[in-house]
């Protein structure tokens, strides 16, 4: 886990957290069980988060989003793609229980909701405004909400499918993708 910028609390709860969902469905654990896990008393946990979901929120900002930012910076895209993708790979157990939780606090909208507010800081509204008809409609949020929706698709599909497309291919289907229009790549279907 990135733990720049992390208090040592928060990391541990998210440790302990993280260690009781490898296990056991995220809806199923509580907020006792994470706190005797991390050996803290439950008061702890409500000084840090509002509750396991929050936390969770935590978790995939702090594991899945904040360590792209600087190869976004540097226009590293492929790289920014390939890199939450070998976080969750690496403790596959934990994010597999986590696709799977459902609902209002489910790990599908939190991931979406986290990557639409990062491209949403990145773009450049303006230019946006300039070369984007129906300005009425198609504004920013949507355009940010359109791309999270699109690839926390993807990477929810790669978590079910059991990550077992490799993640370089998986990136440039994304890539790909997100690249053409769906009128080129029916064209191509047929062809």
């Amino acid at each position: 886990m990135n733990t720049q910028g992390a208090n040592e609390i928060d990391v541990l709860l998210a440790e302990s957290f993280k260690k009781l969902a490898r296990t056991r469905p995220i809806e199923k654990i509580t907020i006792r069980e994470i706190t005797d896990e991390a050996g803290v008393i439950r008061p702890t946990f409500y000084n840090h988060f509002q509750d396991k979901y929050e936390l969770l929120e935590w978790i995939i900002k702090r594991e899945l989003i904040d360590p792209i930012e600087p190869l976004l910076d540097n226009g590293m895209l492929k790289e920014a793609l390939i890199l939450p993708l070998t976080t969750m790979e690496k403790d596959k157990a934990f994010y597999t229980r986590a696709v799977n939780l459902e609902g209002q606090n489910s790990f599908s909208e939190t991931l979406k909701k986290a990557i639409a507010e990062m491209a949403l800081s990145r773009l450049n509204r303006k230019k946006i405004d300039e070369l984007l008809p129906y300005k009425d409609w198609l504004t920013a949020e949507r355009v940010a909400d359109y791309f999270s929706a699109t690839l926390c698709y993807a990477v929810i599909e790669w978590v079910k499918d059991d990550m077992r497309v490799p993640m370089n291919e998986l990136v440039d289907i994304f890539i790909y993708v997100a690249s053409h229009s769906l009128t080129d790549i029916i064209s191509n279907l047929y062809q």
